[in-house]
């Protein structure tokens, strides 16, 4: 007696299905803004706590970079307020305060921060796109050090750091 034919559906989950929980649960795991295993001493701040400090001001700092091209190139807006808004939600889940909200389209909007935008928007979206490596990068080096949740946190945002790396530049090819 013949076997049947083999079934052409693959068996296991399929690729996107595998995307949506891994991005699920990097949302889930690394962006939880709760409590974590620092193991301060007395007075002083932990490890895990001036890693979260810096990560929050870096976040920030972003922020700002990201204002100062919008303004410079308000053609590019629509395409990097996601990447900021994500941005403001790491520097909120590192105990940083929420960014003033992204500066409407125009000449009046200059954000106060007196950073230098390139005039040529792919140089603008290579310069941030170099920002986002550098931090992407130094956030990486500083798992080391960490405990748990501050590094489960910090490589989350590190890995959405190399995304948007891959947005700012391979994405717009």
């Amino acid at each position: 007696m013949p076997f049947p034919p083999p079934s052409r559906v693959p068996s296991g989950p399929r690729r996107r299905s595998l995307l949506v929980s891994v991005a699920g649960g990097a949302l889930l795991v690394g962006c939880s803004g709760g409590s974590d295993d620092s193991g301060g001493t007395g007075g002083s701040p932990s490890a895990a706590d001036r890693a979260r400090a810096r990560a929050a001001r870096d976040s920030a700092e972003l922020v700002e970079r990201y204002d100062a091209v919008i303004a410079a190139h308000p053609a590019l807006a629509e395409r990097l307020r996601p990447l900021r808004a994500e941005t403001v939600r790491h520097a909120e889940a590192f105990g940083g305060t929420a960014a003033r909200p992204v500066p409407p389209s125009g000449p009046a909007s200059a954000p106060a921060a007196p950073a230098v935008v390139p005039a040529d928007e792919k140089a603008a979206l290579a310069s941030l796109a170099a920002d986002e490596r550098a931090l992407a990068d130094r956030r990486t080096e500083a798992l080391l050090g960490l405990p748990g949740e501050s590094a489960r946190l910090l490589a989350s945002v590190a890995a959405a750091g190399a995304a948007h790396v891959f947005l700012l530049t391979e994405g717009a090819r």
